[in-house]
């Protein structure tokens, strides 16, 4: 924490490091950090674990760091940190009139850029600005690459948030990401897990066993990220409380869901009617996020697709993010991406799923030229004559 000059950034490293506590400083979206930024005049930028924070009260911004960290086995709410910044403020007679920083900014905000002060100072650059830290079993979840992070930001900020991209870009795991993150932090009571069985017709009835065993190999993917995230002994128990529930899409017809973390995978297999259906039984205090890619429709050739629908009817809807991914954000084995684009490559003479319906803005195809029309005699008939 020693620094030469007044412009060097001084660093915070908490110790010992634990990804709840972790969580608990930096609060919802960092708005914690975002407080001691504006109360301060400071800029606060994390890397990783690490906290750096560059301006004239730097120091006294780490020492509220380390302050806060060793407490930070509890929820810290903001009103506890803005009392202790109302003190510190008094001792470097900066009056006790606190400045306090606009919640919910925009997204892909960092604490330091509401406060006025230069990043520049810190010889930091945008590189440096990590998403938020979610609060689950993995230390250090963030996002990897930039729609990774932007996608975070959209779900902590939106109550409706749909991601859209190939496969491998973390869509799905990410979105469970930030619902366990919303039910550990006590934000949401439930999880709500729900996806399309467009394989079994939706006519589920006819599978062998109960409703969690019917629906059990279509929301794999949204398991094993739980069990990634919760632990498998701490998944079965929220199972068993019903915190977290297996909702089939086709089921769910009627309902209001409140106060819970909804979300739908593979939505690209839905039909309109269907995500109109889904995305209005979001109750009071729910959040919605709908995956899906729409270069993998398994409809019936000719049927619309609710996602593409979704996507055309809902894009200036206030309150509604939308998050596109592409092969750059493949974080599966790298052969993954070039697949992505070789796919890519070859279906651009035609509009993504162009039998499904078309995305807006998307290049249609060129028309195939019309067969040339015979008229009159033909040379066969000519020759009976």
């Amino acid at each position: 924490m020693k620094t030469k000059t007044p412009t060097q950034p001084h660093y915070f490293i908490p110790q010992p490091l634990d990804n709840t506590r972790l969580a608990h400083l930096c609060g919802p979206l960092d708005e914690n950090l975002r407080q001691i930024s504006a109360a301060l005049d400071v800029s606060i930028f994390r890397r990783g674990d690490k906290f750096i924070a560059a301006g004239g009260n730097a120091e006294r911004a780490v020492e509220i760091l380390d302050q806060f960290y060793a407490v930070a086995n509890k929820v810290i709410s903001v009103g506890e940190i803005q009392l202790a910044l109302v003190e510190q403020r008094a001792k470097l007679g900066m009056g006790k009139k606190l400045k306090v920083a606009k919640s919910n900014g925009k997204a892909g905000a960092e604490p330091g850029d509401e406060t006025g002060a230069d990043p520049a100072d810190a010889e930091l650059t945008e590189t440096d600005i990590e998403s938020p830290v979610l609060k689950t079993r993995r230390s250090d979840l963030r996002g990897r690459t930039p729609h990774q992070s932007q996608y975070i930001h959209s779900i902590l900020e939106h109550d409706v948030t749909l991601g859209i991209g190939p496969a491998g870009t973390g869509k799905t795991y990410l979105a469970v990401a930030c619902a366990v993150d919303a039910l550990e932090r006590d934000a949401v009571k439930r999880i709500v897990l729900t996806r399309p069985a467009v394989e079994a017709g939706e006519r589920l009835g006819f599978l062998p066993g109960d409703l969690a065993q019917k629906v059990d190999p279509y929301l794999r993917p949204l398991y094993d990220a739980l069990y990634d995230l919760l632990g498998f002994d701490r998944t079965q128990k929220m199972f068993e409380k019903q915190a977290i529930e297996i909702a089939p899409l086709a089921y769910m017809r009627g309902r209001t869901l409140n106060h819970a973390f909804i979300i739908l995978d593979e939505a690209q297999n839905t039909t309109p009617e269907q995500m109109k259906m889904f995305l209005t039984r979001i109750g009071f205090g729910s959040k919605a996020v709908v995956t899906g890619d729409v270069t993998q429709i398994d409809l019936q050739r000719g049927q619309k697709s609710g996602l593409i629908d979704a996507m055309n009817i809902l894009k200036d809807v206030r309150g509604i993010a939308f998050t596109r991914f592409n092969s750059s954000d493949v974080v599966r084995h790298p052969l993954v991406a070039r697949i992505v684009d070789a796919y890519e490559t070859a279906s651009q003479a035609a509009p993504v799923a162009s039998t499904h319906g078309v995305i807006e803005g998307a290049t249609p195809p060129a028309a195939k030229p019309a067969k040339p029309v015979q008229t009159g005699i033909t040379k066969t008939a000519r020759n009976r004559k």
